[in-house]
């Protein structure tokens, strides 16, 4: 689609239906958004009611999907050019880019406050603070500018389980500071993996991702180290007794896997082993939050 095209959308009124404003959500990150969430919650000390539980992982999805939905609409001239984002909603002309903007706006001031005024205040002020992180740090500022984009931009990401611990006790802790690393750290060799096998659609937009910047051999190495910090970090819920040992001991094996899926994508020529690791990732993070849900210490009640 030509920039004449794109600025002429812009001027159209939108016909979307409710499908095309639900993919502005994100929805397949939003899901792994939410299922970190509901471990932050079940895993935080002391009990919340259901009702309110609920609200505030509502508060979390509709605060992800306002978050990617602003994202949309900042990157929509990027997404035109990128073979895996050109079906989206803007780039095909099924919303127009300003109210996909006002959509992302009202979904992300009303998640907020909806988490102030049903939940707790710590909690609302980590989802304002992870929304507007991921809009403007991570968007607006470190995306186009740096091959560092996703290692200091993915915290946006890794706040879901700490504002769920927020929900629940109404503070922030050491505890769910560890919850926050252990997404921190999976984030760069999860999306560098991916960065590999489309490094020509990153090339195409301009963008600096890691692969396109310092090449592929360097980008290895980096995700060969991230894996190895996560091993420690992943099994450290355990030690600080937020979770049980059977969940350490997954731990330890779904990290062991991890990090020899890392060590094949260095020796592999070919883009195969960064697909398989990109895929192995995901299953890796609903593994070990599924299993902390599953092996909390005795005598917990989240």
């Amino acid at each position: 689609m030509s920039d004449t095209a794109i600025r002429a959308g812009e001027l159209e009124l939108s016909e979307a239906g409710p499908g095309d404003y639900f993919a502005l959500l994100k929805p397949r990150v939003v899901s792994l958004v939410v299922f970190t969430g509901v471990a932050g919650v079940i895993v935080a000390p002391g009990s919340i009611h259901p009702l309110i539980a609920v609200v505030a992982l509502l508060c979390i999805a509709v605060g992800a999907g306002a978050a990617g939905a602003i994202n949309m609409w900042y990157d929509r001239d990027i997404d035109t050019v990128m073979t895996r984002t050109q079906g989206r909603p803007i780039p095909t002309g099924k919303i127009a880019p300003g109210d996909a903007l006002g959509f992302g706006v009202v979904l992300a001031v009303g998640s907020v406050a909806v988490m102030g005024l049903a939940v707790n205040f710590a909690a609302a002020g980590l989802l304002a603070v992870s929304i507007l992180f991921y809009v403007f740090v991570y968007t607006i500022w470190l995306k186009r500018r740096t091959p560092q984009n996703i290692v200091i931009g993915g915290a946006a990401g890794a706040f879901p389980p700490m504002i769920g611990w927020a929900a629940v006790s109404g503070s922030v802790s050491v505890e769910s500071l560890l919850l926050f690393a252990l997404i921190f750290f999976w984030t760069p060799p999860h999306f560098w993996a991916l960065a590999l096998y489309r490094r020509g659609d990153y090339e195409k937009a301009g963008i600096p991702m890691l692969p396109v910047v310092a090449g592929e051999a360097e980008t290895k190495k980096q995700m060969l180290l991230y894996t190895v910090l996560l091993l420690p970090i992943a099994i450290a819920p355990a030690w600080f007794g937020i979770v049980g040992w059977i969940y350490g001991g997954v731990a330890l094996v779904l990290g062991l896997v991890f990090l020899a899926a890392a060590i094949a994508v260095c020796f592999d020529a070919t883009h195969r082993s960064a697909k398989r690791m990109f895929g192995y990732s995901i299953f890796y993070l609903f593994a070990l939050f599924a299993t902390m849900m599953f092996d909390l210490p005795a005598g917990t009640v989240g």
